[in-house]
Order: structure tokens, then sequence, then C-alpha cells
């Protein structure tokens, strides 16, 4: 063979790899898509029942309000009056132990006293606006992934499930990035790690206010800069920490994501060179990384991403009860949440596996993770070291919020299998503002000048 046939062969070769690479990174058909209006939840979830109708069919999500509840305040539970179909504990963990993620196993072993997990019946409460549905339908057609410097990332969506019809792994992953959970809302709450032996230390009390660009009403792709979340953070203790104050502002492109934080004993504002992957988070006392944030945040670079499907799993869901009690310690224990307070249900979820590419660095080389089908949120996250221990777990509550309506997740945390300790954050009971719907914050409150103008030490 000449060395233009061998040319022309590579050539070849590249164009099919490209066209591969192409047809499994494109948006589908309108006809798939039609099935948003039919067979699936404008989301993108199954809309039926399963087969033995412990799972109900979506009939529209929870969208009408508790009488007397007021924005800002105290979220009720809809179903205080549930009672537990089930419980399943260390004693008959083998019987469910096809519907638990090994992490929560793992709690049941090392725990077998005090951990448990409380089944009721199943709700699909999941909702969205309308705007977020019409957006959804559109995004299914015309939004595409494409590679970046930091990773795949979706090109032509906005204000909506960028892939309610997902194809992959990464677009998975990219939906619970994007997931809906409002545009723009304020909460309070309290953080703390638990260690080995059982003591509660208060590390966090903290008032955040969070947008997200990415669903405002009168935007379009087009108009789109890629900045698809902002968040200020403004710690007001303990004394040690207060004054202490952290502003981000994440790109769809992680090399452009920027974030400052505001030191104390400094009095001036630094910005973070490395807000990412497995670097421990300051807030947590190092327990959490930064990609463990509400069960995975960030850059999906590191990591190829396999979608295994979908398994009807037992997951944390509806966990209004979580916010009933007027105490912390009431829903945080000694070693992991009470389980009084927190509701699991039967859900299909998506099963999504990261595993570490080559030539690429991180303490967790594999991570299995459980997102719900009808919010995208990702509920439970287990992650294996490199000797192949699982070593962590993260866990989000989600919360019924028919105000918004979204089903959005509010205490989350991380366990540490080997060290025996725990972080968990937005902690919410001793506060009077959970989770307040806002109005669209101006530009200008998440900016370093806008931290620097408010230290306090």
């Amino acid at each position: 063979m000449n060395r233009n046939h061998k040319l022309s062969g590579l050539a070849a070769l590249s164009i099919a790899l490209t066209l591969a690479y192409a047809a499994a990174h494109a948006a589908v058909s309108a006809e798939e898509a039609a099935a948003l209006k039919a067979a699936l939840t404008p989301m993108g979830a199954e809309k039926a029942a399963n087969k033995d109708g412990t799972i109900p069919a979506w009939n529209g999500g929870l969208t009408t309000v508790t009488p007397g509840f007021i924005n800002g305040g105290r979220r009720p539970d809809p179903f205080a009056s549930d009672k537990a179909v089930y419980s399943v504990d260390a004693k008959n963990v083998q019987e469910h132990a096809a519907r638990l993620p090994d992490g929560v196993k793992q709690l049941m072993q090392r725990y077998p006293n005090s951990f448990r997990v409380d089944v009721y019946p199943t709700r699909r409460t999941a909702a969205a606006p309308q705007y977020v549905y019409d957006n959804t339908f559109r995004n299914a057609t015309r939004a595409k992934m494409v590679e970046t410097s930091a990773g795949p990332v979706p090109e032509g969506a906005f204000a909506g499930v960028p892939f309610p019809i997902p194809k992959t792994g990464a677009e998975v992953m990219w939906n619970v990035l994007l997931r809906w959970r409002g545009e723009s809302w304020y909460s309070e709450f309290n953080g703390y790690t638990l260690s080995p032996d059982g003591k509660q230390v208060l590390v966090q009390q903290t008032r955040n206010d969070y947008q997200m660009p990415y669903y405002a009403p009168d935007g379009s792709p087009e108009k789109f800069s890629g900045e698809h979340w902002m968040v200020r953070s403004i710690n007001t203790g303990p004394a040690i920490r207060a004054g202490e104050a952290l502003t981000g502002r994440e790109q769809l492109n992680g090399d452009k994501t920027q974030v400052w934080v505001y030191l104390t004993g400094q009095r001036r504002v630094r910005k973070l060179p490395n807000a990412c992957c497995d670097t421990p988070t300051p807030f947590s006392a190092g327990v959490a990384s930064f990609d463990e944030v509400e069960g995975f945040s960030g850059r999906l670079d590191r990591f190829d991403w396999k979608l295994v499907g979908k398994q009807e799993m037992l997951i944390p869901y509806n966990s209004n009860r979580s916010l009933v009690p007027l105490k912390d310690n009431e829903l945080v224990g000694e070693h992991h949440l009470n389980p009084d307070n927190v509701r699991w249900e039967l859900h299909r979820v998506w099963v999504v596996e990261a595993n570490l590419k080559a030539g690429q660095r991180h303490t967790s080389p594999r991570s299995r993770y459980y997102i719900d089908e009808d919010s995208w949120l990702l509920v439970w996250g287990d992650r294996w070291d490199s000797k192949g221990q699982l070593a962590r777990s993260q866990f989000t509550l989600p919360v019924a919020m028919p105000d918004v309506p979204a089903q959005a997740a509010t205490t989350w945390g991380a366990y540490d299998h080997m060290a025996g300790s725990m972080f968990v954050t937005l902690v919410m009971n001793q506060q009077k503002s959970q989770y307040k719907i806002q109005k669209r914050y101006s530009d200008s409150v998440f900016t370093p000048d806008a931290m620097a103008g408010e230290g306090v030490r």
C-alpha cells in the first residue's frame, strides 16, 4: 500500500470516528422527543407505574401549597400522617440488598443498633413550572455535548433539563448539575462534623444566596454566557469562622469558573486556584471534597462516565420530615442522621458509574451515583479508593416544595467509611428561613467586591 492510500485510509477512519462521536453526542430526533408529551413526563421520567404498583404513575407532581405556608418559613411535611410500610436494618438487610446502595449497607453493618431505613409509600411529587417543561422539550432536539478544555459540556441547552432522554452517563450528570430547583433563593443553615467517637462539632453557621442564570425566564440559548450557577456564602459562626465568605461563579466550562474567598485574618479577598475535584472543602473541615458538594458538583473531565441504566432503589425522598424537628441534634445523631426523621421511598433511578481516565489522578478512582428519574437530583453516591475499598458515600435529602414547584435538596453530607467520620450541612432545623425563593438578584451580589465590602473582621 502506498503512502497516499495509507493517508486515505487514516482519513476515512478519522471521519468514521468523528461521525460516531457526533452521533453519540447529538440531540435526539423529533420522533424520540415526542415521548416527552406521551409515555414520558415533561422532564424525561417514565410516566407509568412499575409492574407491581409500588411506584405509582406520575400525575403532575405536587403543586398545591400547604395552607398557612409562608415563603422562607419552616417547610411543612405534606405527608405527616403517612406511616412507614416497612423498615430495613442490619437484621433484614439481605432481603432488600438489591435495592440498597453499598454505602447504606455499609452503614447498617457498622451501626447495627442505630442505623435503619424507614420506607414510606412512594409519592412522585417532582414538578416544575411550565416554561421549564417547554424548554426541556426544546432541549431534547437542540442540545448536544461538545468537548472543551474541561471535558464534555452541553451546548444549545437552556432553562430546562439539557438531555431529558439521555444516551450517555455524561448527559445524565449534566442533567444533575443543571436540574431545576428555582432561579434564585436564600437559605440559612448549620454544618457539623461527626467524629469516630460520636462527638458532634459545629463547623458552620452560614447564610447563602444562590442564583441560576441558566433558568432566567427571559433568557435564551443565544444569550446564555455559560455561567449557570452563582453562590455567595457568608459564615456567621462559630466564632473562629465568623466573617469568612465565599463567592462562586460556575461556568459550563470549568476552566472559566471563578471562586473567591474572604479571609478574616488577612482582611482581604483571594481567588481560589483550585476549587475543584478531590480538593477538600474548607467548610467541611476536610471531610468532603469540592466534587462531593450536593452529591456531585464540578467538571467531568477526570472520569469516563458509564450509563448503567435504570434500577428500582430505596432512596431518601420527600424528606420534609427532616425539617420538622426544632433542634439540629434531633436530625443529626452521633454517627449518622436520625432514622426517625429521614423518609425513604422506592423510586426508579438512573445509575451512572465514573471510572478514572488514564493519566488522571483522584482519591476516588471509581464512583457510582444514583439519580432520581423525576427530578434529576443525585440522591446517593458511593466512592471506592485505589485499593478497591468502599471509602466514601454522599447523600442529599430531597424535599417537596410545591411553592417553587420542585423536588429540591436541602440537607446533604458525606460519610467517610474508612475513618468513621461524617460531614453534614444545610441543616436548617434551628433556622427561621429555610429555603426562601427570591426575586432575581443583581449580578453585582456575586462579585468579590461585594464580598469585600461586607467584611467585618
